[in-house]
């Protein structure tokens, strides 16, 4: 201090002076360097002095004011009557406030990411609804983990009030203490175990289809997105008029790693069909395409080929002329591969004579029945006299070694005698 007021005196002389004298250009420049000088040593020298009462204040109002928890804001705003309980009640009852709030503060909830808790649910609230799980603060459930399924509804329609049901916890807490809970991810394990278990056991289920695309349609299963490939969709494709229809499916794919789901209608229908349908049955059938070696026809929602050369005893040149799509005729199942799916048809063993399917295919459908009955009747006298065929062919082989095996026993008996 004493070397700054020394500097002022040594400027305000020389100020004084200047009305009267020529000050001098050094003195000038010794009063600036001097001054100078001062305010780098009060500079270097300020952080060392003790900070005066009202610069802490100061600093205490600048401040970041604490962060109100949500029950405090509600608190705050509380314009209900106030209850104050005496101190002759408090020990009256064995319990306070304070008491209380010591044992809340003692409690250890424990509550962590991923765990499934009881819960009841309080009330809604919007975007969702709280839950009481029994933590500090009431956990919120929104209305996207409401459940597995949802198409525009309401969180009132998908869950009541006091309702008790379990919840995951899908967040930690926030400065309030209120965890985020879901209902949706418990369901999404539960469908995926249920989906497990119907693949094990290869049974059909019905599913309803949400929406179609360029490569098959899109169904529901059990709450899980399954892709139904337009190839085994049976009868039909897959356009619009599908969306809202439940067709009968089973599993190609389960995939739960990758979720992914793939089922087939192709399959649960041919299955269904196969197990009550055996060679040599006269069915119904549509011709639904022609191609250069056959015509392929539907059979009970199941594609069948009629080979050309199963069509008539007589050689067909046009098969246009004979057969067309969309007609209905009636066919014999020759063959079938229940594995695949896959059948094998004949108009030719319906035929009362050679041609009649070219002449007359009228004739054959009325008589089908009949000729069928015989075209089995022969088949199955041929398939006895081929048994018979056999059986003497093995019979007469067993006697020819028999003969064989006598004839080397009594040469050998010669052999003896002569030896």
């Amino acid at each position: 201090p004493s070397l700054r007021n020394a500097c002022l005196f040594a400027i305000a002389s020389a100020l004084h002076s200047v009305e009267g004298n020529i000050l001098s250009l050094a003195t000038m420049k010794l009063s600036i360097a001097l001054l100078s000088l001062t305010a780098g040593a009060s500079a270097f020298t300020a952080p060392l002095q003790t900070s005066s009462p009202s610069t802490t204040s100061l600093q205490s109002t600048l401040e970041k004011p604490k962060q109100l928890t949500r029950f405090d804001r509600i608190k705050a705003k509380y314009k209900g009557p106030q209850i104050t309980i005496s101190p002759e009640v408090e020990e009256e009852v064995g319990f306070s406030y304070s008491a209380f709030d010591d044992a809340v503060a003692a409690t250890d909830y424990s509550f962590n990411r991923n765990d499934v808790v009881k819960g009841t649910v309080v009330q809604y609230d919007k975007g969702g609804c709280i839950v009481d799980i029994g933590a500090k603060a009431s956990a919120f459930l929104p209305l996207q983990e409401a459940a597995l399924i949802q198409d525009g509804v309401s969180i009132e329609s998908l869950i009541e009030i006091d309702e008790e049901r379990n919840f995951e916890i899908i967040s930690e807490e926030d400065e309030n203490g209120q965890l985020m809970v879901s209902i949706r991810r418990i369901q999404y394990r539960e469908a995926w175990d249920q989906v497990v278990a119907k693949q094990e056991t290869d049974e059909a289920f019905d599913a309803e289809c949400v929406s179609v695309n360029r490569g098959g349609a899109i169904f529901l299963v059990n709450g899980l997105r399954a892709f139904l490939p337009g190839s085994h969709l049976t009868g039909r494709l897959p356009d619009e008029d599908l969306i809202g229809q439940t067709l009968p499916l089973k599993f190609l794919e389960v995939n739960q790693e990758e979720n992914k789901l793939v089922v087939s209608n192709r399959r649960a229908v041919v299955e269904a069909q196969m197990a009550d349908l055996s060679r040599g049955d006269v069915i119904d059938g549509l011709v639904k395409a022609l191609k250069p070696y056959g015509a392929f026809v539907e059979v009970g929602g199941m594609s069948g080929l009629l080979h050309i050369s199963q069509i008539s005893m007589d050689r067909i040149v046009d098969l246009e002329k004979v057969l067309q799509p969309g007609q209905k005729i009636k066919c014999m199942i020759i063959d079938h591969d229940k594995v695949n799916g896959r059948i094998a048809l004949s108009t030719k063993t319906l035929e009362p004579e050679p041609g009649d399917m070219i002449r007359d295919p009228e004739r054959v459908y009325d008589m089908a029945d009949e000729t069928a009955r015989i075209y089995l009747e022969k088949q199955e006298a041929e398939r006895k006299k081929r048994e018979e065929s056999a059986q003497n062919i093995v019979l007469g082989l067993g006697d020819a070694l028999d003969d064989l095996g006598s004839s080397d026993k009594s040469s050998d008996n010669l052999d003896s005698l002569l030896s």
